[in-house]
């Protein structure tokens, strides 16, 4: 067991004006910066609020400024003051900005002295759009309420008052408050043996952005699964999701075979209910994880292979604006694909990546211009906008072209060595770009042009000799879902016995928009597919069957939409009913049942569809 601080790995300062100017922020870094919060949380589950203050320690930039300025949304802010070095406090004035539907409301405290550190004392709304609250019955066990967050991407200030940008890291320390019997976890280290007695310690020794501050709290258990990683999760869950991440531990030591030293102590994984809206949540020490992927056959394990990658691409190096995020996803989904291969071989690790590949290929041209691009002009790009299957797909491509290009042992010195360089920091695309041109550009010339480079981060599309993996296995598949769609091959000569969780999804995903109605009943004659318990499969399954008006499969999916809050895998499923008058109608209903189970985050994505398509009609 090991802690590496950031002087350990040689660290540089980067210029303030690389943090200035995150349009998603209220926050003013040239100014005044945070460097630490210590919190204190009381949990109230009947009231589905926190009680907080939050004691922001204070390096004022600029001698003449005079004020500090916050991110919030929707906190009611009792009051704020200054804390002397010997605890004698001081009130501030302070102003809170009427409330931007996308930004929240700016909190200006006026501090012309400049204390050392301030003091918010405040409480969050029920609606909080960081925080959800599940009743009992909204459990898998339904013993005990549970809580959890989601901060990226500028959700934490719904939670906690704060310089809400991922430009800006610091330390925290957190005494979290919780009626007894229930466990509280956040994204720092946590003790598996801690007591229930309602009172939790924690503390993140390296600066974290606010998007990576995280907090959880129910019924859970735990269970180890190696020297350095556990499973928590409710009691009924936590045996499946402990065999299913067994692996972690390899997982782990790939990794570090790969890119150096794992640097955050431990590694544990917190399975959260259904309705958590994103398959996985790289929270520093703890990833947050949707049980979709608790399939029983580790063959969605690759979700903890991405957040781990996190540990060293996301949470080590950030990127410092929303629209740099690609330096978090793009990197971490090549890493994802390199431990995947390490573990689980290269097959896999091919499939996976020629899924995501065609999946960007088909959907990017129906985008516009500029999100087509790795690093687009932010005007017109929101934080939550930025994460796109560009950012994932199309910055883990142009890394693969990378490798290829100059060779892995090559390829695999550069990043470490970048990783080493600019850890704990948070930077731009532009000082990525500064510092591949002398370490891999100019140091192999020959191998890549500085314009293919630019191409890549700053070009609409896909470069026309983006290499492909090559997959036998996906090959065989497109040769018999030819011959099934033209019926020289009947749905029960499949060869899909043996097909794994990414071989279904590959058949699925390439065939028509709209399949041919017989087809799709033939197939699900052979092969059971409505009902699936696999997730992946199912979203894809009722997507297409939906689309081709088998009406037989309505109930199933419902079924899938109500239990099932990941924002992935049940959107495509309301896209798909909205499409006509009658299915509109039906994924109303199905959405007035399911909406108090699902994230605020969620809410907000379906009630986006279901108003797009209620407007054309």
């Amino acid at each position: 067991m090991r802690l590496l601080s950031a002087l350990a790995f040689g660290t540089l300062m980067l210029p303030l004006a690389a943090y200035a100017n995150d349009p998603n922020s209220y926050a003013q870094p040239d100014q005044v910066r945070v460097t630490h919060l210590d919190l204190e949380l009381t949990i109230d589950f009947p009231r589905k609020q926190l009680d907080g203050q939050a004691t922001l320690k204070l390096d004022w930039k600029n001698p003449k400024a005079q004020s500090l300025v916050l991110d919030t949304r929707d906190l009611k802010i009792a009051k704020v003051e200054a804390l002397a070095a010997d605890g004698k406090t001081t009130p501030l004035k302070y102003a809170l900005a009427p409330r931007d539907k996308v930004l929240g409301s700016k909190l200006t405290i006026a501090a012309p002295k400049h204390p050392a550190q301030v003091r918010i004392v405040y409480t969050t709304s029920p609606e909080a759009s960081g925080l959800q609250w599940l009743t009992p019955a909204q459990t898998a066990d339904k013993k005990l309420p549970f809580m959890f967050s989601q901060s990226e991407s500028i959700h934490a200030r719904s939670w906690v008052p704060l310089q809400d940008s991922p430009a800006i890291r610091f330390t925290y320390d957190a005494r979290v408050t919780a009626p007894k019997d229930v466990r509280v976890v956040m994204s720092a280290i946590n003790d598996a043996k801690h007591p229930l007695d309602g009172v939790f310690a924690f503390r993140q020794p390296h600066p974290i952005p606010s998007y990576l501050l995280a907090i959880s709290a129910g019924d859970l258990a735990v269970k180890e699964t190696g020297p350095r990683s556990a499973v928590y999760a409710e009691p009924s869950v936590v045996d499946k999701a402990a065999h299913e991440f067994e692996d972690t531990e390899k997982l782990i030591a790939a990794t570090e075979t790969l890119y150096g030293p794992y640097a955050w102590d431990r590694y544990d994984i917190l399975v959260l209910p259904p309705s958590f809206p994103f398959g996985g949540m790289e929270n520093p020490n703890m990833t947050f994880a949707t049980p979709t992927v608790l399939v029983g056959d580790k063959s969605l394990v690759s979700l903890v292979s991405h957040e781990l990658a996190h540990s060293w691409s996301g949470n080590l190096v950030t990127s410092a604006a929303w629209r740099d995020i690609w330096l978090n996803e793009g990197f971490t989904t090549y890493v994802q694909g390199r431990i995947t291969e390490a573990v689980y071989g290269k097959a896999l690790a091919d499939e996976e990546a020629l899924l995501s590949a065609r999946a960007l290929q088909k959907s990017i041209g129906a985008m516009a211009a500029n999100a087509q691009k790795l690093a687009p002009d932010p005007r017109g790009i929101g934080a939550d906008d930025a994460l796109s299957d560009v950012a994932y797909d199309k910055g883990s491509w142009f890394l693969r072209t990378l490798e290829q290009r100059f060779g892995r042992d090559h390829f695999d010195a550069y990043l470490k060595g970048y990783f080493r360089h600019f850890a704990f920091q948070s930077i731009t695309t532009e000082q990525m770009l500064d510092y591949m041109r002398p370490n891999l550009i100019g140091k192999y010339p020959g191998k890549m042009s500085w314009d293919e480079v630019k191409a890549w981060v700053y070009g609409e599309g896909i470069p026309q000799d983006a290499p492909l993996p090559d997959s036998p296995r996906f090959n065989a598949i497109d040769r018999e879902r030819t011959d099934f769609l033209a019926g020289t091959l009947a749905a029960d000569k499949l060869d899909a016995k043996g097909w794994n969780t990414q071989e279904w999804m590959y058949f699925l995903d390439r065939l028509p928009d709209v399949a041919p109605l017989d087809k799709l009943q033939q197939l699900d004659a052979a092969w059971r597919l409505t009902g699936t318990p696999n997730a992946e499969i199912g979203m894809r399954w009722y997507s297409h069957a939906i689309a081709a008006g088998d009406k037989s499969v309505w109930a199933a999916a419902a079924e899938h939409m109500t239990r099932i809050g990941r924002i992935y895998l049940t959107t495509p499923l309301y896209k798909a009913f909205v499409k006509t008058p009658e299915g509109l109608a039906y994924a109303e209903q199905v959405y007035a049942e399911a909406r108090a189970g699902y994230h605020p985050l969620t809410q907000q994505v379906v009630e986006g569809i279901l108003a797009k398509a209620r407007k054309a009609k």
